[in-house]
């Protein structure tokens, strides 16, 4: 007896594969807008973060912006390259690496404010004004809902 196999649904039926789109469409558009800068989502995340606490730790940072601990230090290894980032040690625990924005960073994060919120706004503007509050609050309850099955569960 032979078993048939399902059919897979319609890629239009998944939200999975919307969301994967989403987020592709959401890098370009920040890259776009932020071409001059250099800076990534992700990095720019990570400065934005040192800004508001300084002399954050590389894994406090990781789960505060949600991202990989295991991978954070290859984005601040750029950034300290670039002479954006400074890593020192901590006094507590010559282990643990405190993260401070470097004159440039805080520069380089100033600079990259304004194109990053025009890159926000145009990947909102399909929506009329009244629907983007509504989307951006089914975002995060879909995100923080969720939180807990990413592999780097953020603690914001």
């Amino acid at each position: 007896m032979t078993q048939t196999q399902p059919t897979p649904p319609d890629l239009d039926a998944l939200p999975g594969h919307y969301i994967r789109r989403l987020q592709q469409i959401a890098v370009a558009i920040f890259l776009e807008e932020t071409e001059g800068h250099g800076i990534t989502p992700v990095q720019f995340a990570a400065l934005a973060e040192v800004q508001r606490q300084p002399q954050i730790d590389q894994r406090t940072l990781a789960r505060s912006i949600g991202f990989d601990t295991s991978t954070i230090g290859g984005v601040i290894d750029r950034l300290e390259a670039r002479g954006l980032v400074q890593r020192n040690a901590s006094p507590a625990d010559r282990r643990v690496r405190l993260l401070t924005l470097t004159e440039a960073g805080q520069a380089a994060l100033q600079a990259v404010v304004p194109p990053m919120l025009q890159a926000q706004q145009r990947m909102l503007a399909p929506l009329p004004p009244a629907e983007r509050v509504q989307f951006m609050r089914m975002l995060r309850q879909l995100v923080d809902a969720n939180n807990a099955l990413s592999r780097a569960p953020s603690e914001a």
